[in-house]
């Protein structure tokens, strides 16, 4: 903290500034209630794909919403504003002013992630001290590209495949709508209608995000509005500091690998350092950029890969602040699937990600035991059903990704079911809204007995999703982590891994994780998830826990006397000697 801030500070009631703090947490929260009741697309309304929040003049993030998804947490909104501080200058970003980007090169994410931010200007006024920017980054529904949607795209080998770039251009100059730029993105869509009302909706939040902003400053004064921006980010790096405080220094390592792109696996090699009070997360070790679409910029790669592991570990009750990351430093060559060329293909740019924030827990589980954790699931899990509607002959897309299991701890058996942890809580679009837009019926969503890795905590169910198609249509898929399961701790075992079918009415199967595919009416499509690593040597499993998974339908009973040593009579019931027996082998073993 300078010293300025430190005296401005000293100055003001420390209640005060609490209760500033918690005012303005409340504004991104708010502003995401109201794009989700204003937004168009089911994406936006439903699956909730977008971000909102307060960064400073610098491009430090403030404050975000609650709804965030952890790949836009890390780092997304931050680094739109400091691109458009870069092409424009602050002192040419004026009241009124609003930038919309996409930029592959600067966001590093697929070109449907777009952010939109406008300046706060103390009083309103052009002439007004910078105060910070409000964003909202939003999933455009489809941005143009090779296929419907744009980043459902399998085989582009360049980004110009994947759709309309926007280089940080002004959407609003002064207040004034650039029309321009309006018609340029509804034309370059498949979808303007659900497009432009997502728009609109990102721009609305936008303006009464910053209006909100501005009111505060009039209420309880700019230099009060500072003092906490400064608070909120020394409280942030604070607790990081105590977390890294207590991992001893030296170096902590692990190594995991992706399917890839069918040119053979993808390694990860990681290595994370404790040293003076910081944490180095060294991602030299990545596999090279792939020709495909499963890549990413630095920004939306390799640094938000880092900064969500950092984030579970350091501070994952605290509401997400620059100051988390303070202390973090990212060491990554130009060049990995996670730093890839500006003009890389990075349609999958988030798929590889979960797997590569589970390589660095595992390392630093190493270090802080404490805070160790199986793998999880590990994959967006892609699956888009695309084409034409019957009645109209109108185009339509349905993307949806998978939930799973996550991974056990020392204390705790792995949640179940969520999506990835890049993901975070993202609910899923109603079945009913689903079958109503679009010509499939879902038949079968079940979980998946025996997929979660065993162990004195049992890692996480996976799901199994089955449509049947009513007409003729395409699926596109983008699934990893189908070759190397989720890995269990401490003598845990690894879960189930994911797989896709597609079940012809001719009766022939098809199994699959990357692609897309025709798909004709009688066909069925089935999408299966992973489980999660377990926790400790799966004979420590209480009995009692064992019968519960079981009755439960979680784990099979060949499973339990297999895995856990649970013996059972022919009537079902627990037969306590032949188990005891079992246990003993086993733990001799």
């Amino acid at each position: 903290m300078n010293e300025a801030f430190a005296l401005l500070e000293a100055e003001i009631d420390p209640i005060d500034i609490e209760i500033l703090r918690h005012e303005i947490l409340s504004i991104p929260n708010q502003i995401e209630r109201n794009i989700e009741r204003s937004a168009f697309s089911p994406l936006v309304q439903e699956y909730k794909d977008y971000s909102v929040g307060l960064v400073d003049p610098e491009g430090a993030l403030i404050a975000q919403s609650r709804g965030s998804l952890p790949i836009f947490v890390a780092n997304a909104l931050g680094t739109g504003v400091r691109e458009a501080i870069s092409v424009h200058g602050a002192d040419n970003l004026m009241h009124g002013d609003a930038i919309v980007t996409n930029s592959a090169a600067t966001l590093g994410q697929h070109l449907n992630n777009v952010a939109l931010l406008t300046p706060v200007r103390e009083g309103g006024s052009d002439n007004g001290p910078l105060l910070g920017f409000f964003a909202v980054l939003v999933h455009w529904i489809d941005v143009g590209g090779s296929a419907p949607g744009s980043s459902t795209g399998t085989d582009t080998t360049d980004v110009w495949q994947e759709g309309l770039q926007l280089p940080c251009v002004r959407l609003l100059s002064g207040g004034r709508r650039v029309e321009d730029i309006f018609r340029l993105c509804a034309t370059n869509s498949r979808f303007p209608k659900l497009l432009l009302g997502d728009l609109e909706a990102q721009l609305a939040g936008c303006l009464l995000g910053r209006d909100m902003v501005l009111q505060i400053a009039h209420r309880r004064s700019v230099a009060l509005l500072r003092a906490t921006f400064e608070s909120m980010r020394r409280q942030a790096r604070a607790a990081a500091s105590a977390v890294i405080a207590d991992i001893p220094e030296g170096e902590y390592s692990a190594e995991s690998f992706l399917d890839g792109d069918g040119g053979g696996a993808i390694p990860i090699r990681v290595a994370v350092r404790s040293t003076a009070g910081r944490l180095i997360v060294d991602l030299e070790g990545l596999g090279p950029q792939m020709t495909g679409p499963s890549n990413a910029g630095r920004n939306g790669g390799a640094i938000a890969a880092a900064r969500i592991a950092a984030k579970y570990i350091l501070t994952p009750q605290e509401p997400v602040n620059q100051g988390d990351f303070d202390l973090l430093d990212v060491e990554a060559p130009d060049g990995t699937f996670l730093t890839a060329r500006p003009d890389a293909p990075i349609g999958g740019s988030g798929n590889t990600i979960p797997t590569v924030v589970d390589t660095i827990l595992r390392a630093i589980g190493d270090a802080l035991p404490a805070h160790a954790v199986a793998a999880h699931h590990g994959t967006y899990g892609v699956h888009t059903i695309f084409g034409r509607l019957p009645e109209t002959g109108e185009l339509f897309t349905n993307l949806d990704t998978v939930t799973g299991g996550w991974g056990a701890t020392a204390q705790d058996d792995g949640a179940f079911p969520l999506r990835s942890n890049a993901h975070g809580d993202v609910p899923d679009i109603p079945v009913e809204m689903q079958e109503a837009l679009y010509p499939f019926r879902l038949i079968k969503k079940a979980l998946r007995p025996d997929s979660g890795g065993p162990g004195r905590r049992r890692g996480g169910l996976g799901v199994e999703k089955e449509y049947r198609i009513l007409f003729p249509c395409k699926v596109s898929l983008k699934f990893e982590r189908g070759q190397c399961p989720p890995w269990g701790m401490a003598g845990g075992g690894a879960g189930a891994t994911c797989f896709v079918e597609i079940m012809r009415a001719s009766g022939t199967t098809v199994r699959t994780w990357k692609g897309i595919y025709a798909l004709e009416a009688g066909d069925r499509l089935r999408v299966v998830s992973g489980g999660g690593g377990g926790y400790g040597p799966p004979h420590e499993r209480e009995i009692e826990r064992v019968l519960r998974d079981v009755e439960a339908g979680y784990v099979g009973r060949e499973r339990a006397t297999e895995d856990y040593g649970v013996v059972f009579k022919p009537d079902g019931t627990l037969h306590e000697a032949a188990t005891q027996a079992r246990r003993a082998i086993i733990c001799r073993k």
